[in-house]
């Protein structure tokens, strides 16, 4: 690299430190539904974008920390966006990092260490998808070695962590963006239109879904029979916690094991609570309470397959007092699915698949009248006072309904306008739509159904002080 190319990469990394954490946030949609014939096809989000050109020196250069299933998943709609390329890898399976190099380039630098990508002056931001137990320091240390972070959620593996992370990306001014896609789904944000429009009058309500019924939903990915401790780091991937033989079972399938993931908690349910939080504008519950167990998969795993959870919210702002009701269930025998519906006292919202569908219903205007019971002097006493303030009328009007579908249009992707989001920010400065505060905001309330279930006692939240109280 010339002088001058080395010049005008260090204006660019400047850039980055403009970036400031912005507001709003949400997961990503899976599975689709049939579409009314008369749904209103929304409009793309980032995908106006995809013809923009950035010179060489206005390249994002990306490494990948995790290259597991979905690292590599991230890194490919990452890499659909002008201007990003993708310069190094890491992973703890030399099996991994060969596949990067297949799928990404001979050009990719591998390491196991994560310590020395963040030492290299060419990378501009990470992407972070190892197990969960590794997150807060991977991205506090990468925050302070001045690179932009895309982290996977849940953003933190225990509450307490998440506030490293948010005073690192502060004080380094680097931006932070927490994967759960839905925050920039444009399907959750036209629920959030509805909702703010006053679509379905005062909320009361929520009640959300996410099930699944397949041996990879229930997280039993494959696991090479070759592994041993000769092509896998065992010793950084169990980090500071007591030193125990080689399982391929543990490094593999790490999200059944309390000492490295979060359950379907942190998992699934954080998803849905991005969700619920975008479209609401809530900084989340105030109580929580949850039950569930392992009803299916019987494999060693220390976490429930089944959970579902209960839900106070205060009334802010933003909303009225409401109740949510979650529930993650691995062995659903109807195929597994996913929904999310809000509903107020003039009609609901409801999310599933890649459409969102407002309903809504109106009382009629007379109540009726219950007077049989009564006896015949009381039920003509009873039908004059009616007629002289209803009419005279005395079966209600039919309640009126209304129903009206959006979808998003084919081919649409929710993860490529999360990484838009994530992008701009580092270029311009443009507000995050799940920065840190809005990821713990999703991430604690998940975290402590886990608190809940495992201490079998209602855990209390301050939403606003992000706090257990």
């Amino acid at each position: 690299m010339s002088d001058s190319d080395k010049s005008a990469r260090r204006s660019f990394l400047k850039k980055i430190g403009i970036a400031t954490a912005g507001i709003f946030s949400t997961p990503f949609i899976f599975g689709s539904r049939k579409h009314p014939p008369n749904a209103v096809v929304l409009e793309p989000g980032a995908d106006s974008n995809r013809s923009q050109s950035y010179s060489r020196n206005d390249q994002i250069q990306l490494a990948l920390i995790g290259a597991g299933k979905m690292g590599q998943g991230n890194l490919r709609v990452a890499l659909e966006h002008e201007g990003v390329e993708l310069v190094a890898a890491c992973d703890l399976y030399d099996s991994r990092l060969n596949r990067c190099r297949e799928r990404f380039g001979n050009h990719v630098d591998t390491t196991t260490d994560y310590r020395e990508i963040l030492t290299r002056e060419d990378v501009d931001a990470v992407v972070i998808a190892t197990p969960d137990h590794w997150h807060n320091t991977i991205a506090v240390d990468a925050l302070n070695s001045g690179k932009a972070v895309y982290l996977e959620k849940p953003m933190v593996q225990h509450i307490e962590e998440g506030y490293g992370i948010i005073e690192a990306a502060e004080e380094n001014s680097q931006p932070v963006i927490v994967g759960s896609t839905s925050t920039s789904d444009i399907v959750y944000r036209k629920a959030r239109e509805l909702y703010r429009n006053g679509q379905i009058g005062e909320l009361n309500l929520v009640e959300s879904h996410y099930d699944r019924y397949s041996a990879m939903g229930a997280w039993q990915y494959s696991i090479p029979p070759g592994a041993s401790t000769d092509n896998v780091d065992w010793d950084m991937f169990l980090k500071d916690l007591p030193e125990i033989p080689f399982d391929p079972k543990r490094f593999f399938r790490w999200r059944n094991y309390r000492d490295y993931g979060t359950g379907v908690a942190g998992d699934l349910f954080v998803h849905l609570f991005s969700g619920i939080h975008l479209v609401t504008g809530s900084k989340g519950p105030e109580r929580i309470m949850s039950t569930g167990g392992l009803r299916f998969w019987n494999d060693g795993r220390d976490v429930p397959d089944m959970m579902t959870g209960m839900y106070d919210y205060p009334e802010t702002e933003s909303h009225p007092a409401f109740n949510l009701t979650l529930r993650v269930n691995l062995a659903d025998g109807s195929g597994g699915g996913r929904m999310m519906r809000f509903v107020g006292s003039e009609g609901e919202i409801t999310i599933a698949g890649d459409q969102v569908t407002l309903k809504k219903a109106r009382l009629p205007d007379r109540p009726g009248m219950s007077i049989y019971e009564f006896g015949s002097e009381v039920r003509e006493e009873y039908r004059e006072y009616y007629e002289e303030k209803y009419g005279k009328e005395q079966r209600p009007t039919a309640t009126q309904t209304e129903v009206v579908t959006y979808k998003a249009p084919e081919g649409y992707s929710s993860r490529y306008d999360h990484f838009d989001n994530f992008f701009r920010a580092i270029r311009n400065g443009t507000k995050l739509i799940q920065d840190a505060r809005f990821g713990l905001r999703a991430a604690a309330p998940a975290l402590a159904s886990n608190l809940s279930y495992f201490q079998n006692e209602m855990i209390n939240w301050d939403p606003e002080a992000m706090q257990l109280v």
